[in-house]
């Protein structure tokens, strides 16, 4: 699979540039360029760059294979997850007593658990097309340099576009003014399509070995113009990945003007698969309908991102190529569930927000 860098505008006098990508990578395009880093390959022959102007893609119908869906070798599955309480505040200073893992309803063992204190990396991954009038990829541009205002110095963001195609813009950085002058020089989306499905499919797979808490931000209307791949495919890579994916869908605002007043099967489809990536991931989802709504929803998913507890087990099952649904709960000393006071007083459970599965590696001949 490859990419190529958009054209952008930068204000300024700065350079104008074009690069060609290697493929199935967001990072290390330019030794000079700031970013995580993907680990370095071990024992492994070189792979040539693919030839200028070919497009190397999954063919229709296949997704890639989940080869690191795991910890690759020890087979830790790891859980990133936040705690809240029914009011949607963040619950902070709680012990790995506290975590009880399920596993396929089979309690495991919590092998290593920590507070998250690691920097943020996310990809901005934004719709920018004609569709809805051009009203997506306005409210795209809009939001997208509205969230950079939540990150800090030591966080890193990429930002990617989609339509017919995708276009790396800008790759991992922790600059950030870089970020939003070419937000800023994005003017007119070349196509009407919108291929969600396979940019996300697409960006997952680059993410695959970037180390770091990784994240996507999907700013998109939730509709699939023309993928090469279906929903189903891309659920099932959903569900195998590590990477939380938090979507702000863009197409509240324009359905509720309807004549009707109501809103279209099709967006509520599209509405659904936004929701279903963030829960299978561990992430969340936003439908705004005012524009006033997206500096508490962003500072959100900052907060959200760091304030995540990682844990992670060894499964007590042999491997057997299957998913696997996992269960997050939160027990207080006495292992009953953990509860907190809403605002009137009454004691109920905490929320947690986790990823939902994990797919078991495939059995060897030993197993």
């Amino acid at each position: 699979m490859s990419l190529k860098l958009c054209r952008r505008a930068i204000f300024g006098g700065t350079l104008l540039a074009v690069l060609g990508i290697p493929p199935g990578t967001l990072t290390a395009w330019s030794h000079q360029q700031e970013g995580p880093q993907k680990p370095a390959p071990v024992q492994q022959p070189a792979t040539p760059p693919q030839p200028t102007g070919q497009q190397q893609s999954p063919q229709a119908g296949q997704v890639r294979p989940p080869q690191t869906s795991i910890a690759v070798e020890s087979n830790v599955v790891n859980i990133d997850a936040v705690v809240t309480d029914q009011e949607g505040d963040i619950l902070t200073n709680l012990k790995k007593e506290n975590f009880r893992v399920l596993d396929n309803n089979q309690p495991q063992q919590i092998s290593n658990f920590a507070p998250s204190e690691a920097p943020i990396t996310i990809v901005i991954l934004m719709e920018f097309s004609q569709l809805g009038y051009q009203w997506y990829a306005y409210q795209a541009k809009s939001w997208a340099y509205n969230f950079l205002g939540h990150l800090n110095d030591k966080d890193y963001v990429a930002l990617k576009t989609f339509d017919l195609r995708t276009h790396v813009v800008v790759d991992f950085t922790r600059n950030k003014q870089e970020v939003g002058q070419a937000v800023a020089g994005l003017y007119f989306p070349d196509f009407h399509e919108a291929n969600l499905f396979d940019a996300l499919l697409e960006t997952l797979d680059e993410l695959r070995d970037v180390k770091g808490k990784k994240s996507i931000l999907l700013l998109a209307s939730g509709f699939d113009t023309f993928s090469k791949h279906t929903l189903d495919q891309t659920l099932r890579r959903v569900k195998e990945t590590e990477v939380p994916i938090f979507s702000v869908g863009m197409a509240e605002e324009l359905d509720v003007r309807r004549p009707n007043g109501g809103s279209s099967i099709g967006y509520l489809q599209a509405k659904n698969q936004l929701n279903t990536f963030a829960e299978l991931t561990g992430g969340y989802a936003w439908f705004p309908r005012f524009q006033g709504e997206m500096g508490s929803i962003f500072n959100s998913v900052a907060e959200f991102l760091r304030s995540q507890y990682t844990l992670g087990f060894t499964p007590s099952s042999s491997p057997d190529g299957k998913y696997h649904k996992l269960k997050l709960e939160i027990v207080d000393e006495q292992g009953n569930p953990l509860l907190q006071p809403d605002k009137k007083g009454k004691m109920k459970k905490v929320i947690v927000i986790a990823r939902q599965g994990y797919t078991s590696p495939k059995p060897t001949a030993g197993d």
